[in-house]
Parts: structure tokens; sequence; C-alpha cells
């Protein structure tokens, strides 16, 4: 089954008018089990701020469906090097770990509403550029749209 990290923006992306209906369809289709739904302790810091009905979203995907996770040092090591190498800045840190989580814990894909740092077809080229020359994985970033409807 295809995992795919969701980072914060696909929960909010809900309730934009812009990205609602890319999300709600990616969304469905964890809550029906034909892909499972990867998190970070990540997510759940940036929603924590964020309006009730946003954060209810991560709770409506079935325990079964979805995958919780957290950083570990070698994604912490992996975000940096993002960081020392220019991909990404230091203001865009989280960004940073939600792709080396996502990396390292073997998702398939990352799903974002992020086109400045994460679904970004020459971010996503650098990044992975670095994973290989760490030992890594490639990792594809795409918005909930282009994961719905390839």
């Amino acid at each position: 089954m295809e995992v795919i990290y969701a980072d914060t923006s696909v929960f909010g992306g809900i309730f934009d008018k812009e990205f609602s209906e890319g999300s709600k369809k990616l969304l469905e289709s964890f809550k029906k089990g034909e892909r499972k739904m990867m998190i970070s302790d990540i997510v759940f810091r940036e929603l924590f701020d964020a309006r009730q009905e946003i954060r209810e979203q991560v709770n409506n995907v079935p325990d079964r469906f979805k995958i919780i996770t957290a950083p570990s040092i070698k994604a912490h090591t992996l975000a940096a090097r993002y960081i020392e190498e220019g991909v990404l800045t230091i203001r865009s840190a989280d960004d940073a770990l939600h792709i080396a989580t996502a990396t390292l814990q073997c998702a398939n894909l990352i799903a974002s509403w992020n086109f400045k740092h994460m679904a970004n077809t020459e971010k996503n080229e650098l990044i992975n550029k670095i994973n290989t020359e760490c030992g890594f994985r490639s990792i594809t970033i795409k918005t909930p749209d282009q994961i719905i409807k390839p």
C-alpha cells in the first residue's frame, strides 16, 4: 500500500478555497484505506495553534490507515544538511524535518501545498541530490492534486 507523508498544509488546505478539493480527496483516500497516511509529531506541533476543525482532520483517518512517527537523530542530521547546503533556510527547519523524516521512514511520497520549500521541482531535485550523496533514497514531493490526479 502506498504510504504518503502528509505535511501540515494538507490539513489546513481543507479549509482553503484554492486547496480544498485536493486535500479533501487525499484525506478521503486515507480514510478509505486506499493509501496510508504518515504524519510526525512535527505535524501535531504545527497544528497545536490551529483551529479545532483543522486539528480534528488528523483524527478522521482510522488508526489502521495512519502511521505516526517522529524525527530521528539521523533525520535531524539530514535536515541540517538541507539547510547547510542552502536548499532550505533555518526558517524552514520544520519543512526540512518533514522531508528528512519522510525520507528515512520510507514514505512513497510527501503531500504538501508548500510550493516555496517542498512541492517545488527545483527544491525536490536538490533535496534528492543530498539524499543520494548521504546514501539515502530519493523522495518525491507533490501536491494533493498531483497525487489524486496523476
